[in-house]
């Protein structure tokens, strides 16, 4: 095969050509000139960003016959050898392939050998963060103190899961993600040389669709390339990639701010049929809308764009529309992506979400219904009148001797921080009707049901994880949750659980969620009051007792009640 990729041939050879790592290569250039490099270095950094291409490119500069410089020749016997892999000193590790102990034993037992073809032995591991732990820890003395002619060069996508003792053994450089400018001036460069043609505003599409990554954008150029006829024209690049113009984008964006549902609506039926991605059709109108909202704030930071190029259409938007819709926009946009993660009807999902954004736009201020005002003003107006008469001739019942009748104290529903309100009252009625059986049927059918649950509903699930089933009668199931938020969330969800409950436990319960703080006062109150009423017979007991956790049963039938102290 005597084709090879683009971003094979256009690979970089010297510090100069690792685009957009400017505070990376000169650090490295004057170490190597200086002659103060270290003997190992951690790259980091996202995927196609020149990580394993800069430690290649070092290694050359190192082992140059011309060293110590700033960039290596390419010429030398040395340069060429490292370049085409013919010098055995400088050894590229796949850490996904090789990542068990044994692999870095065998390094360590051949660092101490002297190089055989160059000045420096270098040792390039790629994906780092794949080792095992004992690979890891075979590796940490060599990489302390190795030979003086070795080098190790560590590169990775995940520095996270790499442990802090190699890190803390290497000099670490982080590589940021690639602008958009320079990738396109990158490509412009490439192309020019390969005397391709090819439209500026599809280089542009590219490298929005690359994002930050040198490697993926000639990828996708290639692919560009081998799909055209002569000319690479922006549609070509379209088609690629899956993306939809920012002409389109605008178009349903503006549609969505006029109420124009049925011209949005026929474009998202129109881009699906023509096989384009819903889920990148939604990441980038979310994209888009943010440009939009940022270029609002401040004008002059267009080079802080993520999916936007600012024409006149572009200009055009960002003075129509308001800044809240925007916003608003942006978070129905954003539910709609999780929500499309678990259906295989993304379509369905995207056409509600259009039609929410449309539906709830705010009409601007000067635009408001007169009328409605006016009858608003007059009803005010009445209602003022009559509590002026209230106050000017009060009631007689509240002049006579006869003692007042005491109203009935009823203590105040508490709120949580989230708006929250805990359902006390229905809460004491269930603890009436509670039992210990029926909560054991629930407990003993509970991780079945969150299986199921789980597969029915995801997001229903993830709500549910925090809870733990407190008390139940044949009809209800106190659930006591984490945080107050999550009860909240948990109704959203009451029409999937119930449901799938009373499937799993043959009776049709209701849910009522209360945060594990109010559950624990409520239920020392409740203990308190029997106590106090003396009902001491062992069904009361059983019914306003702590519920019982199967591990502590099993203790209590092991143990006894005397020896065990169990602590909430």
């Amino acid at each position: 095969m005597s084709y090879q990729a683009l971003y094979r041939v256009w690979r970089p050879r010297n510090f100069e050509d690792v685009v957009g790592q400017t505070h990376i290569t000169r650090t490295l250039q004057n170490a190597i000139e200086q002659d103060k490099f270290s003997h190992a270095y951690l790259f980091s950094g996202p995927r196609g960003t020149g990580k394993t291409s800069a430690a290649k490119i070092f290694a050359k500069a190192v082992n140059c016959e011309h060293a110590p410089v700033k960039e290596p020749c390419n010429e030398c016997s040395a340069c060429l050898g490292i370049q085409d892999g013919s010098i055995s000193d400088v050894i590229e590790i796949d850490a996904a392939s090789n990542n068990g102990v044994e692999q870095i034993r065998e390094i360590r037992d051949k660092v101490k050998y002297a190089p055989s073809a160059v000045s420096y032995k270098v040792y390039i591991i790629d994906e780092v963060h794949m080792l095992s732990m004992g690979a890891f820890n075979a590796l940490l003395k060599t990489l302390e103190e190795p030979p003086r002619h070795v080098i190790f060069i560590l590169a990775t996508t995940e520095p996270h899961k790499i442990p802090l003792t190699i890190i803390s053994r290497c000099q670490r450089f982080d590589f940021k993600r690639i602008t958009q400018q320079a990738m396109v001036e990158r490509m412009e460069k490439i192309t020019s040389a390969e005397g391709l043609s090819i439209a500026h505003e599809a280089l542009e599409v590219v490298a929005l669709t690359a994002e930050g990554g040198m490697r993926d954008a000639l990828s996708l150029l290639d692919q560009a390339i081998s799909y055209s006829e002569e000319e690479v024209t922006i549609d070509d690049v379209l088609a690629v990639t899956g993306s939809v113009s920012q002409a389109t984008l605008a178009e349903v964006i503006q549609a969505l701010d006029k109420k124009e549902i049925r011209e949005a609506l026929e474009t998202v039926d129109h881009l699906i049929q023509q096989g384009k991605d819903p889920g990148r059709f939604v990441f980038d109108l979310i994209y888009y809308l943010r440009d939009i909202l940022l270029f609002q704030s401040a004008p002059d930071l267009q080079h802080n764009l993520e999916r936007a190029i600012p024409d006149d259409f572009f200009r055009q938007l960002s003075e129509e529309l308001n800044a809240v819709w925007i916003q608003r926009t942006i978070r129905e946009l954003n539910k709609c992506q999780q929500e499309m993660k678990w259906t295989t009807s993304p379509k369905v999902f995207i056409e509600i979400a259009l039609l929410n954004i449309a539906g709830t736009q705010e009409a601007a201020p000067n635009t408001a219904d007169s009328t409605a005002v006016k009858q608003l003003t007059h009803k005010l107006e009445q209602m003022e009148k009559e509590l002026a008469q209230i106050k000017a001739n009060p009631p007689a019942a509240a002049s006579q001797g006869g003692q007042p009748q005491k109203s009935q104290k009823r203590a105040p529903a508490r709120t949580g921080r989230n708006g929250y309100n805990v359902p006390y009252d229905r809460i004491r009625m269930v603890l009436n009707e509670a039992s210990k059986e029926e909560l054991k049927k629930v407990q003993g059918q509970w991780a079945d049901f969150m299986e199921r649950l789980k597969q029915t509903n995801a997001p229903a699930h993830a709500t549910l994880l925090n809870s733990k089933p407190s008390a139940a009668s044949s009809k209800a199931l106190i659930l006591a949750f984490r945080y107050d938020i999550h009860c909240s969330l948990a109704l959203e969800h009451q029409k999937t659980i119930e449901p799938l409950l009373t499937e799993f436990t043959g009776k049709p319960l209701v849910i009522i969620p209360i945060p594990q703080a109010n559950w624990k006062e409520l239920r020392e109150e409740y203990v308190r009051k029997q106590k106090n009423t003396n009902e001491d017979e062992d069904g009361d007991e059983s019914e306003v007792k702590e519920e019982d956790d199967p591990l502590i049963s099993e203790a209590r039938k092991l143990a006894g009640d005397n020896i065990i102290e169990i602590h909430d």
